[in-house]
């Protein structure tokens, strides 16, 4: 019967891996999730154990599928859903990876962006790619690894390593390596797939000197990417759904209609608005990326990506431990001093769209002796919906009508950090009932190739509204002054050292 049957969803982040099963009506059956070691090797790096990461997606896996609210359910698939980017390259005969992944924060590659942009390559890949010459994008983290690891680059030409976002390394490992495969949202991110003719493009792997031997076959988000190997989970469960993370939570959120914004707080936050089947070129760089693939139709979405959210509000818990729990913040933002005038901005990889400045570094101004935690965690919570404005103020610009936004992810389950975003951006700010919307985009994929959903429509019937909050009047043109200077500020100063 249809309503027995659910979906397995993984949902491999920044900071943790997480198995969630779904029902057909998008409600939450059974969850586990753990986190994993950061690693940050030098200034402005940051890396993952691609091992950690593999123990804690299949340790996750197996909690849920052992839950005994699973029991009389079947699971007919799984989805994936992954921090995009993040690059890791293996070998062929044995599935070992060769590096740690380089996680889409690091900033390493800075200068040969730089030097490529200073060649004039920056408008062919914008043209190809959507995409800006930045670290942040996998081709050059790629090219570090084989330059950089002692045989890498002679074994890659050979054909004896693969590479992948880590949704291709999950599913080479769940297939026991009989599938090497990605989806059109995770290659968009690459800078080595062209968008418009949906294919890995020559010129750009030239361009980035990256062998097309290594790269995964590119597919459909709803697409079959194999069945998992029986003795890892218990039995054989087909793949059947595949999205990048923001592309995921734009569909767990049924933004499929031009027009339709999404905003996700995570690690980072990004801001994504569907533009249906028109590519449309940023003039206020922001990146133009694939929104999802679906019968080999595609949708094209308008992207600003900052690149430090949530991980700002684990830094003031584990960096400089003026939090214990995340769940705090709410309570202290009430409690501080709305006149303290303290903004945060928080660059500790780079500044992500629309400044694009990767030496940019964090920075704390305004303080007196009067500031204290309550100030600084509200600056902090303050700084995300500052810099979810200039997304969406640059999506103004490109000519995108914005009357509503719908926001998911962790941080926005704390109501004064929603609310202020409203009274920030001057918009309504809706809340969906199901949180998990990343998880929740790859089941509706996996429950589309599976046939538990019949069309985009059927699934859109699943979303259910939370809470709307609605803008409050605010001194935001001071506020927002305040946040320009802070900016310069922090841009000055990363300067000095050109």
């Amino acid at each position: 019967m249809r309503e027995n049957k659910c979906i397995l969803a993984i949902d491999q982040g920044t900071t943790s891996s997480r198995a969630i099963v779904f029902d057909q009506k998008g409600a939450i059956i059974a969850s586990s999730q753990y986190e994993f070691t950061q690693f940050f090797p030098d200034d402005g790096w940051v890396e993952h154990d691609p091992e950690e990461i593999w123990q804690t997606t299949l340790r996750a896996m197996k909690d849920v599928l052992a839950s005994p609210d699973l029991k009389g359910r079947n699971v007919v698939g799984i989805g994936i859903t992954n921090q995009r980017e993040t690059s890791v390259v293996w070998e062929r005969a044995t599935g070992k990876p060769i590096y740690n992944a380089i996680v889409w924060q690091d900033r390493r590659t800075a200068q040969v962006c730089r030097d490529l942009d200073a060649d004039g390559h920056l408008e062919q890949v914008q043209l190809k790619t959507g995409l800006l010459l930045d670290p942040y994008f996998s081709a050059t983290k790629v090219a570090w690894i084989l330059d950089n690891v002692s045989g890498a680059r002679a074994a890659a030409t050979a054909g004896d390593l693969a590479f992948g976002t880590i949704d291709t390394f999950l599913i080479w490992r769940l297939t026991g390596g009989e599938t090497h495969a990605t989806d059109a949202t995770n290659a968009s991110r690459t800078s080595l797939f062209n968008i418009e003719k949906q294919c890995w493009d020559n010129e750009l792997l030239d361009l980035f000197n990256v062998p097309h031997s290594v790269l995964p076959d590119v597919r459909d988000c709803a697409d079959d990417y194999g069945i998992t190997e029986p003795g890892l989970l218990g039995s054989s469960i087909p793949i059947l759904g595949v999205a990048g993370d923001q592309q995921a939570a734009a569909i767990g959120q049924c933004c499929f209609r031009e027009g339709a914004v999404k905003s996700t707080y995570g690690t980072g936050c990004f801001a994504l608005v569907n533009t249906g089947n028109n590519i449309v070129r940023s003039s206020n760089r922001l990146l133009t990326t694939v929104a999802y693939r679906l019968n080999g139709q595609v949708s094209y979405a308008l992207e600003g990506s900052i690149f430090i959210a949530g991980a700002a509000v684990q830094w003031l818990r584990d960096g400089i431990g003026i939090i214990e729990d995340a769940t705090q913040t709410g309570s202290q933002a009430r409690a501080a001093d709305p006149n303290d005038g303290v903004v945060m901005v928080p660059a500790f990889t780079g500044l992500g769209a629309p400044h694009w400045n990767p030496e940019a570094r964090a920075a704390i101004l305004g303080m007196t002796r009067a500031t204290g935690r309550e100030e600084l965690v509200r600056a902090t919570l303050e700084s995300v919906c500052f810099q979810t404005h200039d997304l969406l103020e640059a999506m103004r610009q490109d000519g995108v009508a914005i009357s509503q936004l719908k926001v998911d992810g962790g941080m926005v389950a704390n109501n004064w950090m929603s609310q202020f975003l409203a009274d920030l951006l001057d918009l309504p700010v809706d809340r969906p009932k199901v949180m998990e919307t990343t998880a929740l985009g790859v089941a509706y994929l996996a429950g589309l190739q599976a046939g538990i959903y019949s069309s985009l429509a059927d699934v859109e019937e699943n979303w259910s509204l939370d809470s709307r909050f609605e803008p409050r009047s605010i001194d935001r043109k001071k506020m927002l002054s305040r946040w320009y200077r802070a900016i310069e500020s922090v841009r000055a100063f990363a300067s000095l050292d050109g």
